[in-house]
This record gives C-alpha cells, sequence and structure tokens, in this order.
C-alpha cells in the first residue's frame, strides 16, 4: 500500500519552510514516526515524521527546497522490502537493523527518557514482553558508567578559492532572511530611539554569592542575572504601561499581562523564546525558563508558539562582551532591553572614589507612544530595582 509523504501543518503566520536536511534517500527502509526530514520555517526547525513503516519509493524534494503546508512530497511502500524497491541501491549497514528493531520494540516512555538521557536504545536488553525496552531498562541502562566518548569527526573545512582575495558566496538560512527583513520593518516603521543609563551590579552579586548554592540545591537550577532582570523589567511595566504596549494601525494596545522574550543563542542564529506571565512566576521558575529555553534553542527543540507573541524584550550582548549598543525592538513591542558587559570602574560614592562592578543599561522605544519621560524613569526603575533587590521581594 502507497502512503503520501506530507509536510506537517505551519502554524498560521508561517505560510512556507526549506528543506534543511533529508535523513532518508529512496530505497531505504523506515519505521513509524522516525525522521524523514528537517525543515527550516522563518521560526523553529520542524521535523517530518514518517506516517507508516515502509521502505521510501519516491522522493520529488531536496534540501534548499521551499514547501508548503500539506504538500505532499514522496511516498511509502508499506507493503514492500528495501531489495524490492530498490535493487540498486547499497545495502544498509548491519548495526542499522538492529537499532531500528530496538526503537520500534521500546514502549513510548523508554523513548522518551532515552531521548532525555542520551540512553542509545540499540544497546539496551529489554526485560518486557517479546523483549520490549521498559522505562526501567532505559533508566538502569542511564545509571551505568558511560564509556570514554570516541573522538568527535573534524570540522568540516569550507575550500575557499585560491588567491589573494577569496570570497565565498553562501546563501541566507531561513531565519537569517526574516530576521533581516523584521529588522529592517522595524527601523522603517517605528520611530526608534535609545536612553541609557548604568546599575551598579554590587548589591545583586553580593546576593547571588550570598545565596547562589543554597538556591541551586533548593531549586535544582542556577541562580543567575537574567532571572532578577526580569523581575526588575516586570516591576517597571507595572509603574510605566506604556512600554508594554503596542502599536495597531492607530490604536494603542495597552497588555495586562507581562510576556517577556528573552534572547537567546542558537546554531541558527538568535531566537526570542517568551516566559509568559512573568509577573506571576517566582524568580526560580523563570531561572527555570531561562535554562530550559537555553538548552533546547541549541538542540533546535523550541516550538514556534514559544517563539512568538511577547510584550517585551531583553537582550544580553554582556554574554559576548558587548559593552554598549542599541537594541532594534522586536515588532509589534514598542520597547527593548539591552543589558551589557559588567566591568570593574571607579565611582564616586559618599564623595569617595571607588571601584564598582557597572554595567551599562539601554533601552530602545517607539517614541510614536512613548515619550522621553516615560522611557527614562523606566530605566531609572530598572536600575534603582537591580541596585536595591529587596525592592523586587517588597514589590516596591
Amino acid at each position: 500500500m502507497l502512503i503520501e509523504i506530507k509536510i506537517p501543518v505551519f502554524a498560521e503566520s508561517v505560510t512556507e519552510g526549506t528543506i534543511a536536511a533529508l535523513h532518508k534517500k529512496v530505497g531505504d527502509a523506515v519505521a513509524r514516526d522516525e525522521n524523514l526530514a528537517d525543515i527550516e520555517t522563518d521560526k523553529i526547525m520542524l521535523e517530518l515524521p514518517a506516517p507508516q513503516a515502509g521502505v521510501l519509493v519516491e522522493l520529488t524534494v531536496a534540501v534548499g527546497d521551499t514547501v508548503t503546508s500539506q504538500q505532499v512530497i514522496g511516498k511509502i511502500d508499506t507493503a514492500a522490502s528495501a531489495a524490492e524497491a530498490a535493487p540498486a541501491a547499497a545495502a544498509a549497514p548491519a548495526a542499522a537493523a538492529p537499532a531500528a528493531a530496538a526503537e520500534t520494540l521500546a514502549m513510548p516512555a523508554a523513548k522518551k527518557l532515552a531521548a532525555e538521557t542520551g540512553v542509545d536504545l540499540a544497546g539496551v536488553a529489554g526485560s518486557g514482553r517479546d523483549g520490549r525496552v521498559l522505562k526501567e531498562d532505559v533508566a538502569a541502562a542511564a545509571a551505568k558508567p558511560a564509556a570514554a566518548p570516541a573522538k568527535p569527526a573534524a570540522a568540516p573545512v569550507v575550500a575557499l578559492p585560491v588567491g589573494d582575495r577569496p570570497e565565498q558566496r553562501v546563501p541566507m538560512t531561513r531565519l537569517r532572511k526574516v530576521v533581516a527583513e523584521r529588522l529592517v520593518q522595524s527601523q522603517q516603521t517605528n520611530a526608534i530611539l535609545t536612553t541609557f543609563n548604568e546599575v551598579n551590579m554590587k548589591p545583586l552579586m553580593d546576593l547571588r554569592n550570598l545565596y547562589k548554592d543554597k538556591f541551586e540545591k533548593a531549586h535544582g537550577v542556577k541562580l543567575g542575572f537574567m532571572g532578577f532582570f526580569v523581575k526588575a523589567a516586570v516591576h517597571a511595566l507595572k509603574k510605566y504601561p506604556i512600554i508594554n504596549a503596542s502599536v495597531d494601525g492607530t490604536d494603542i494596545v495597552y497588555h495586562g499581562y507581562f510576556d517577556i522574550g528573552v534572547a537567546v543563542g542558537s546554531p541558527r542564529g538568535l531566537v526570542v523564546p517568551v516566559i509568559r506571565n512573568a509577573d506571576l512566576l517566582s524568580l526560580a521558575d523563570i531561572e527555570k525558563q531561562i535554562a530550559d529555553f537555553g538548552k533546547r534553542a541549541q538542540e533546535g527543540k523550541l516550538g514556534l508558539d514559544e517563539l512568538t507573541g511577547g510584550t517585551y524584550t531583553i537582550s544580553n550582548g554582556g554574554t559576548f562582551g558587548s559593552m554598549m549598543s542599541t537594541p532594534i525592538i522586536n515588532p509589534p513591542q514598542s520597547a527593548i532591553l539591552g543589558m551589557h558587559s559588567t566591568k570593574e570602574r571607579a565611582v564616586v560614592e559618599n564623595g569617595q572614589i571607588v571601584a564598582r562592578p557597572m554595567m551599562y543599561l539601554a533601552q530602545s522605544y517607539d517614541h510614536r507612544i512613548i515619550d522621553g519621560r516615560e522611557a527614562v524613569l523606566s530605566l531609572v526603575a530598572i536600575k534603582e530595582a537591580i541596585e536595591d533587590p529587596a525592592r523586587l521581594i517588597l514589590d516596591l
């Protein structure tokens, strides 16, 4: 029986995607739900699972092709064998069969735990009925001392043209194209201004150093600085609601919720997952979400719903050593906070010159709806909250 392979249904705001990688070729045997291809959209990387087990007998796309939602790109013959479908195809490695068999015989809970712990199901002996791998089998395998990892293969070297002035032309990824379009749109649509201030990080650093070990032990996550800045931003947005608003045509939309986007780096570029209802979360909950976002951004596993929306964004260029920048607003938001490197600088306190760990803050804002007064005062509110963290606890 021939089964059509269709591109998954995209989110409403996504119209098309690009085939980023193909993991199977015509003549290959496939297991049900096995990933056939990676599809890059302007937000996330999607996997294309096989609808049924069988043999891939038709494939009409190649890497780099543009595809649309529900487009048919191939067929699977559920009754054929790999030898019948492609007699000229090279035989698959002998180890592939046991791996596929182990994957097929593993229970869903076992597959999930294996993915979380990095356990190879092919090397796990199943204790369930008919040799099925159970969750307990995976847990036992994960508890065993890991073998020394093999030396990773060297990264591929890109060959540049020979000559004194070599060049290489590389097409933009879909994500990079969309980022470029949105940034240009932001510059052309918003009346962007930036206000600056500096914050003394010593009180926050002292607080963190005092409680970081107890915090990690109690909550299972490291105590960073970003959680405090999210809390400080919410504190400022509550005082100055216009900073949390957005423009819709000739209307100003005031948001009665606080969805804070946190810019994180990924192999595909910068992405901005959103912490929903940040005002209702504890510092520990915020830090857990940030850590989870960072991990899954590196793995390309962030969901589209996690990358859309948001009423305010925080970007930390200081992670890469930036001393000062003017961040660009993420439409349709009206403001963005830029954090930077913390450096020891000479400052005057009580008439004395002392060294303090100082950070420059920058808040870009849409001057169409935000006046300089609110922009400056909201940034001052963030500064004061960071310099006196008790404000965040006492809601002052």
